[in-house]
């Protein structure tokens, strides 16, 4: 079953509210049109993905990985008893290289003592990554958490001291150290820590797989498991963990992969 796309645009009115825009390609987002009267559960590559909207016009929105390869990819819709396939088209998208110097050394190339720690932190990322919290409705629009200049797109093909490293998985936002971070959704905190590579971090869990995540702050000014408004304080800009100088780096996560943050901020809701 091929599912027809609605394009780089916004909803149809029914939706206008809930997600600005999208793009199906690599780091992006794909929205598939699901008429059926049951709501589904969905899959994409093993990972349960965002289901909203109502009997009839239910949409899956699926966060595609930067790893994504051009061409058809496969949503599983499972029912109580039956499932489907649908297909939907990803687009290929170049991303620019960025050049970093870094002076701590050890940030890239960690010392063979540093790799157990490395290791297990990237397992409990990796586990708050996947974080799944039943919510009907959740709100897809955020706001942008920190006053500042985008000082690094998402996807940027980086390079550390002409090292080939992984692709930017979120967004900077340079600003002076100490400025308050805000939460850019409504949701409640799954984890906090201080990390070798970002720093002071912080999830926080909006619903139905999407996460947002802060890093490299100075202080964390909330714990897990506490309740988040929007707009709400929960830290302040720093430069722990792997840094040049003082910034926000904020990922938004969806079916437990790294999409483009931009996608989601509403128009006249960033802050300024």
């Amino acid at each position: 079953m091929v599912v027809l796309l609605l394009g780089l645009t916004r909803f149809g009115l029914a939706y206008a509210s809930v997600l600005p825009q999208f793009q199906s390609v690599p780091g992006g987002v794909a929205v598939v049109n699901l008429a059926v009267q049951e709501q589904p559960l969905g899959l994409y590559n093993n990972q349960r993905v965002m289901i909203i909207g109502a009997p009839g016009n239910w949409q899956a929105i699926i966060g595609l990985p930067l790893a994504a390869r051009p061409g058809t990819h496969k949503l599983t819709v499972k029912f109580e008893n039956s499932s489907s396939v649908y297909d939907f088209d990803v687009a290929a998208k170049q991303y620019l290289e960025s050049h970093i110097t870094i002076t701590d050394e050890r940030k890239v190339t960690p010392l063979p003592m540093d790799m157990g720690r490395i290791n297990r932190e990237t397992r409990l990322i990796q586990a708050a990554k996947a974080t799944w919290s039943e919510k009907p409705d959740p709100s897809l629009l955020l706001t942008r958490p920190v006053a500042g200049v985008y000082s690094s797109a998402y996807g940027l093909r980086r390079f550390f001291n002409e090292q080939p490293r992984n692709p930017h998985s979120g967004l900077d936002i340079a600003a002076p150290e100490g400025t308050p971070v805000k939460a850019a959704g409504p949701g409640k905190v799954v984890m906090t820590g201080e990390y070798f590579f970002n720093g002071n971090t912080i999830f926080i869990d909006h619903g139905q797989g999407l996460l947002t995540m802060y890093c490299h702050l100075r202080k964390i000014a909330v714990q897990p498991g506490q309740d988040i408004a929007v707009g709400q304080i929960i830290g302040a800009v720093g430069q722990t963990g792997r840094v040049t100088a003082a910034h926000l780096h904020w990922s938004v996560i969806l079916n437990g992969t790294m999409v483009d943050p931009e996608l989601f901020i509403a128009s006249g809701l960033a802050q300024q």
